[in-house]
This record gives structure tokens, C-alpha cells and sequence, in this order.
């Protein structure tokens, strides 16, 4: 993330008042600053597809004669299609607010706040070991992102132990709550406050996915390959919502355009609720 956000980026005016030699330097340089980790991306992806190659799964489902196991029959199952729903919101809920805490952060001065408060200084500096005074003000905040999808990297063992415990809808109907509130606070205040709390949206949205996924196939049985490739299509949300978000914001501002964060919220607690009486 440093990587892509600690490049100085010159306006417009300055880099036209660069010599034709400092101007290309420039532009070489902006490219090299995102060339290695899009490159390292891509290989790894490679090695991932050559490796399952050579991978041969199982016929775990097989079909009986007459038996019609096609798409259509499987978006018959309310739940699934109330899922594949749930899981379109989701990802694009969780999309758009990784895409957008930089520009949203810079946008409530929070560069300033957190260079004048000794605290987060020290959090920079111990725990992300970040020495913000050699960073520009989309680096400063940049490195603060760091907590949004760590926040969803803890809150999956933790979300796993308590999904194993209760009732599974009950602790993301819970989880869709903590996210609801977290950005109803973001919406309401500035500063550090503010700051924070949306960032721990990332700590609410970490059970979700899988948990929504499960509980959309619980009823499906031979079907579950038909609803599984349905599902993981929906991720597309996270290549609509954000856009949509981002048009708001362009409208009316960040704080307005989190109404549409707050529906989608709304709507995973509602599937919450829907799917508890099954597993009740």
C-alpha cells in the first residue's frame, strides 16, 4: 500500500514546467512505482493456475437420470437468490470504502490531525514502523488503511470461533449491526473519531462472505455447484457499487454517499434475520 500511495505526485503546472528530460524521468518514475507489485501479482497468479493444473478434484455430485440440476432450477431457492443479493451488496460495500478512505480521509484533513497528535505519531511509528515525517498526505493516511484490512483478517478468526458456537445468522445479523453503527458514527463526526470508526468496518465485514455464502447453499444439497458458481459471480458488486459510491460522493460528499453503505448494511442484516428461523 506505501508503495502505491508514498510517490509525490506533481500537479499539472508543475510537471508542463519540467524540462523535456526531468518530465520523462518523471513520468518513468511513476510507472516504476506501481510496476512491482502488479508484477509480483500477476506471477504469483501464474504459479497459482500452473499449480492447479495439475489438481484433480473429485465428482462429489453426481447426476441422476432425469434429474434437471441447471441454474435456473437452483435460483428457484429464495435464500439463494436473497444470498447472491447479500453477497453483491457485500463486496461492494467492502470495495468501496477500502477504494475511498484515502480520498475520504484527505478530504476531513485528516493528514493534518494525525501529524499534530503525538499518539498517532507513536502508533505510526511502533506499530506500522512508518515515520510520517518523510510522507506526503496521501501516504500519511495511507498507512492508517493498514488497520481497515487487518481489522477483517482478525475479525475472520475471530468471526470462525463464534460462527462455531452460535447460531450463525445471529453473529452476522450482529456483525451487520456493528457495521451500521460504525459508519453512522463516521457520518456523524470528524476527526480521529470519525477516522477510526469507519475503519473498523473492516472488523465487522470480515464474517460475511463466507458466512452469507453458507447459509445461501444450507438447503441446496445436489444443487450447491449451481449455486456456488452464482454466488461467487455476485462479486461483481464490488465493480458496481464503488463507482455508484464514488458518484455520490462526486454529488453530495462522503458523508452523504454513506447512506448507500448504510443500505447495503441494512439489507445483509436483513438476510441475517430471513435465514436465523431456519437455523433456529
Amino acid at each position: 500500500m506505501l508503495t502505491l500511495l508514498s510517490n509525490s505526485i506533481k500537479s499539472s503546472d508543475a510537471i508542463n514546467s519540467l524540462e523535456s528530460a526531468e518530465k520523462e524521468a518523471y513520468y518513468i518514475n511513476e510507472a516504476s512505482a506501481v510496476q512491482s507489485p502488479f508484477i509480483f501479482l500477476a506471477a504469483s497468479l501464474l504459479l497459482l493456475a500452473f499449480m492447479v493444473s495439475f489438481i484433480k478434484l473429485p465428482n462429489i455430485l453426481e447426476k441422476k437420470e432425469g434429474e434437471c440440476l441447471g441454474y435456473g432450477e437452483a435460483l428457484k431457492h429464495k435464500i439463494l437468490k436473497m444470498g447472491a443479493v447479500g453477497i453483491f451488496l457485500y463486496v461492494g460495500a467492502e470495495v468501496a470504502i477500502g477504494s475511498y478512505l484515502v480520498n475520504y480521509f484527505i478530504d476531513m484533513n485528516m493528514h493534518l490531525v494525525i501529524q499534530s497528535t503525538p499518539w498517532m505519531n507513536n502508533i505510526a511509528i511502533n506499530i506500522l514502523n512508518t515515520d510520517l515525517a518523510s510522507l506526503d498526505k496521501r501516504a500519511i493516511v495511507g498507512a492508517f488503511v493498514t488497520f481497515y484490512w487487518s481489522g477483517a483478517m482478525i475479525g475472520r478468526f475471530v468471526g470462525a470461533y463464534l460462527t462455531s458456537k452460535n447460531n450463525p445468522s445471529k453473529v452476522l445479523g450482529f456483525f451487520a449491526i456493528g457495521a451500521l453503527l460504525v459508519i453512522i458514527i463516521s457520518m456523524n463526526t470528524v476527526g480521529l473519531l470519525s477516522m477510526w470508526s469507519i475503519l473498523a468496518a473492516g472488523l465487522f465485514n470480515s464474517i460475511m462472505f463466507p458466512t452469507i455464502f453458507t447459509l445461501s447453499i444450507q438447503d441446496i444439497e445436489e444443487l450447491k455447484p449451481q449455486a456456488s458458481g452464482i454466488l461467487c459471480t455476485m462479486i461483481v458488486g464490488g465493480a458496481i457499487i464503488p463507482p455508484l459510491y464514488g458518484f455520490i460522493t462526486d454529488l453530495s460528499g462522503f458523508k452523504a454517499a454513506m447512506i448507500l453503505l448504510l443500505a447495503c448494511y441494512g439489507y445483509i442484516y436483513y438476510f441475517a434475520k430471513s435465514t436465523s428461523k431456519n437455523l433456529a
